[in-house]
């Protein structure tokens, strides 16, 4: 049926009468201007795609009516106008719609129903790794290893972006995935079927939300949502509160936007966002850049949120001005939000919109800051890193311990690299990585390092040539301008070579460390140093042999790289000595603001964005010359250990069966808190003693290559062995960091597939007991996909980071969550116990409803069922979120 509020539709401009928008203004309705700009693109959505079936007039109602129903858990639509991936999830997501689309031909539908319906843009910036750094060819080598290894994936790829309508493939060596959408993908305002309406987005990355500092509206959801997205589903979504984060006064000189970013992060965790949104409003606003607020955005993960919105005003059209937008898309840009409400004015109170809570930060209050030495919220000032860190040193093992024994904290482990002796000892730093969307796109941090590479190159500083330094640009604009600034000598005499464009050591591609390097580790139990200016720094990720990684800004990471050590007090310890002998002090060298800006305004042009984007499709020659098949139905290679087929959609009829209980399963592992996805599917090196080393092995694979499981994400044969792979695992039932576990029946130590592999065969269900914000960190579908091959019918936990939980939903795993205050110690259960889900009957299900549990020891508790909407109980129903939609196209045909 057509939409019944046709009747807001007006034209933009008399000179162009087909091209029109939805004016909200004409509702004739006040509520709507005292909205939070963020829950108004959700309501332009809604109205514009208003059906009376995915959406509905009652979902415009509660959307307007947010005041009230955002107390409510109240459930409404949004249809996000388009969906990005990257291609560690976007590989997975291509298999998919591969398989779904063998699946929907075997159900007597028609295959090619299986598309994209709305714009899908796949970067492909997760395959490069740190494989060759400090040399003048670091680039093409790790450019060429890349293709080495990956071209298989790359080829398949390549298909589908022939064989699928509407995706766009940006090739390897572009950049990565949030700043090329910040530079050149995002439209900010749509022109589309003879429509205006607002850009927005979901992306299969959690940083997706970096593009919320541009004024576009985008979260991070699982790979199964968003392909459902592209199929034409809308995400339903709780209406969410909205955090007023008012920013105030101006930062000091010598802070940066991560200083900045990392302050916000700590202060909103303590806040507590988790699942709501946060609008930044406030005179402050106007001091920060589009790249400032683009690095405020991207870390909104990590404090919690679902989005983190800074809406489009007088700067954001200035920067897409100087990104080289063309001048006529700029101007219909503003003039259709300002026509809208959608244009802000920081400086006009009387814009400010109703908030549920309004927090407020100084910028003036911000000083220089680290995070870590194991999570981004962990902020630490440099003035206290040095203690911090030795504190960290004998403190129980925790997100702020190591437990070395106090006797050990000043050991020294000699070594000898390239024929010079050198030594380690705790807070050695052996990584040193710029990289990372967080940072590479803003050039004020970019130009500050390089002219503070400059300023210590000058001062006759140094890095140790064991310390793997790299630099990873997030697109071809930053190494134009680096170099036409002149800087790019200073950073690559400080060994901080262009190695690639991609995420590399953030993502876990930081490739090997010398071995004399971990040698020196191993042998010493040393706590070793990885500093990077990303936004993760999880255990295990970033490499095995750094214990401790911290996050900072990229002027500090070469900092930190020419002390060596992170047990330096920068404001009494020199970073070294002159050619005279005199001390060299980080202030020294530190450039002002005043020197920064005025390098950015000569330097940073709309030229150079145009240049690198006009041939970004076609630049990558190895990617042109790629031979991809082109049928419409994918010819799976069962030899492949890359891409195969998945097991999901076997067994897939079109009658849906009823829901029964779980019945006296074992517990796989028993874990505790801020478990990350990282723990659960891990993106770095596959250990050659792991199953899914074995499995390669077997296949006729060398170590050399295995690649990563990022890779692999294309063949399930791999995932489901590197589930739950990561070194840093810690499981109560072994009680050590190690990815193993207890086969209960047999009571032998085994590692987690194998034991899982076991249970399935011989017929036993599996659960997992963990603690809060189960499956924090990036958004990975392999993170539900892996424990459902294992066998996991249903996590418990105290509480779960909402992509994740909405991920289990997507595959059918039940999110179950103790009841508040209860939690496995406070009940007293061991995990040795066997369980018992109660699961009503289908005409009983409820959303968020609690249900039963029962233990063989006679014991018994209640806990919610985390199905949260009523769309979500649908898609358990069909057994995941895929099924259904297999279901659905297969009946439509």
């Amino acid at each position: 049926m057509s939409s019944p509020f046709l009747h807001l539709v007006e034209v933009l401009d008399p000179a162009q009468p087909d091209k029109k928008f939805y004016n909200l203004s004409k509702l004739g309705d006040t509520r709507y201007t005292r909205l939070p700009f963020s829950i108004r693109v959700l309501l332009e959505a809604a109205i514009r795609n208003c059906d009376e079936f995915l959406v509905k007039q009652k979902d415009v109602e509660n959307i307007l009516n947010w005041k009230v129903t955002q107390h409510e858990n109240v459930e409404v639509p949004f249809r996000p106008a388009r969906v990005i991936l990257q291609d560690f999830t976007g590989v997975p997501a291509v298999v998919d719609f591969a398989a779904m689309r063998d699946a929907v031909k075997r159900l007597g539908g028609d295959p090619e129903k299986i598309n994209p319906v709305c714009p899908a843009d796949l970067v492909i910036d997760h395959s490069i790794q740190v494989d060759f750094n400090r040399r003048a060819d670091s680039l093409q080598k790790n450019q060429d290893l890349e293709f080495e290894r990956n071209r298989e994936r790359f080829e398949f790829l390549k298909w589908g972006s022939q064989a699928f309508q509407n995706m766009k493939i940006i090739p390897p060596g572009s950049g990565i995935i949030h700043q090329v959408n910040l530079e050149y993908l995002a439209r900010v305002v749509f022109c589309h079927d003879g429509y205006y309406y607002p850009d927005s987005l979901v992306g299969t990355d959690s940083h997706t939300t970096m593009i919320d500092g541009l004024g576009v509206l985008g979260w991070g959801v699982g790979g199964i949502e968003a392909e459902a997205v592209m199929l034409g589903q809308p995400i339903s979504m709780v209406l969410p509160e909205v955090i007023g984060y008012k920013l105030r006064g101006s930062p000091h000189p010598l802070v940066t936007s991560t200083d900045i970013v990392l302050t916000v992060t700590k202060h909103l965790r303590q806040v507590g966002v988790v699942g709501k949104f946060v609008e930044f409003f406030g005179p402050g606003v106007a001091h920060l850049s589009i790249a400032d607020r683009a690095t405020i955005a991207n870390m909104c993960p990590e404090y919690g949120a679902t989005a983190a919105f800074f809406p489009v005003d007088l700067v954001s059209v200035e920067y897409l001005r100087q990104t080289g937008r063309e001048e006529e898309r700029v101007k219909y840009i503003q003039k259709y939000l300002e026509a809208a409400g959608l244009f802000r004015d920081f400086n006009n109170t009387e814009q400010d919109p109703d908030f549920t809570q309004v927090v407020e930060l100084d910028l003036g209050t911000v000083v220089p800051c680290c995070s870590g030495p194991k999570r981004p919220q962990d902020k630490v000032a440099v003035s206290e890193m040095k203690s911090d860190f030795e504190n960290c040193l004998g403190a129980k093992q925790g997100f702020k311990g190591f437990q070395i024994p106090q006797g050990h904290h000043n050991d020294k482990v000699k070594f000898t690299y390239n024929d010079s002796d050198y030594e380690l000892s705790h807070g050695s730093v052996v990584i040193a990585a710029i990289t990372s969307c967080t940072n590479t796109s803003n050039p004020s941090v970019m130009l500050g390092a390089g002219l503070l590479a400059k300023n210590a190159i000058e001062a006759g500083l140094s890095v140790k040539p064991y310390v793997k330094t790299s630099l990873s640009p997030g697109s071809g604009v930053v190494t134009y301008y680096l170099k036409d600034s002149g800087v790019m000598p200073y950073l690559s005499q400080l060994g901080f070579d262009v190695v690639g464009y991609g995420c590399m050591t953030c993502i876990g591609n930081s490739g090997p460390l010398p071995e004399p390097v971990v040698e020196a580790i191993t042998q010493g139990d040393l706590v070793a140093v990885g500093v990077l200016s990303g936004n993760r720094n999880f255990e295990g990720r970033v490499h095995p042999n750094t214990r401790a990684n911290y996050l900072a800004s990229p002027p500090l990471v070469i900092a930190y790289a020419i002390a060596g050590t992170v047990r330096i007090d920068f404001e009494k310890e020199p970073l070294g000595f002159n050619a005279d002998g005199k001390p060299v002090f980080l202030n020294d060298i530190w450039p002002t603001r005043e020197e920064i800006q005025a390098v950015e305004r000569k330097y940073v042009i709309p030229g150079m964005f145009k240049e690198v984007y006009e041939k970004i499709e076609k630049v990558n020659e190895s990617w042109n010359n790629l031979k991809a098949p082109t049928d419409k139905l994918y010819p799976w290679d069962p030899k492949s250990t890359y891409i195969k087929s998945p097991p999901f959609f076997d067994h897939l009829t079109m009658e849906l069966q009823p829901s029964k209980s779980i019945t006296d399963a074992y517990v796989l592992l028993n874990l505790g808190d801020s478990v990350t996805t990282d723990h659960i599917s891990p993106a770095g090196n596959i250990a050659r003693n792991s199953p899914a080393a074995r499995f390669l092995t077997s296949r006729g694979l060398t170590p050399r290559e295995f690649n990563s499981y990022g890779s692999r994400r294309g063949n399930d044969a791999v995932m489901a062995r590197g589930t739950f792979a990561n070194i840093r695992l810690f499981n109560k039932f072994v009680n050590k960091q190690a990815p193993q576990t207890i086969h209960f029946p047999s009571n032998e130590t085994l590692d987690i597939y194998d034991a899982a592999e076991r249970y399935q065969q011989a017929g036993h269900n599996l659960i997992i007991l963990t603690g809060k914000e189960y499956g924090s960190g990036s958004s990975r579908d392999w993170a539900a996909k892996g424990p459902f091959l294992q066998g996991i019918k249903a996590v418990l936990a105290e509480s779960y980071e909402r992509i994740h939980r909405s991920n289990l939903v997507g595959m059918g795993i039940i999110p179950l969550q103790y009841m508040p205050g209860e939690s496995a110690e406070a009940l007293g259960l061991t995990g040795q116990e066997r369980y018992t889900v109660i699961i009503p009957e289908d005409k009983d299900l409820r959303p968020g409803m609690n249900i039963q549990i029962k233990l063989d020891t006679g014991k018994s508790f209640e806990a919610i069922m985390r199905f949260d909407t009523d769309v979500e109980l649908t898609y358990y129903r069909n057994g995941g979120i895929l099924n259904y939609m297999i279901r659905k196209m297969a009946n439509s045909s």
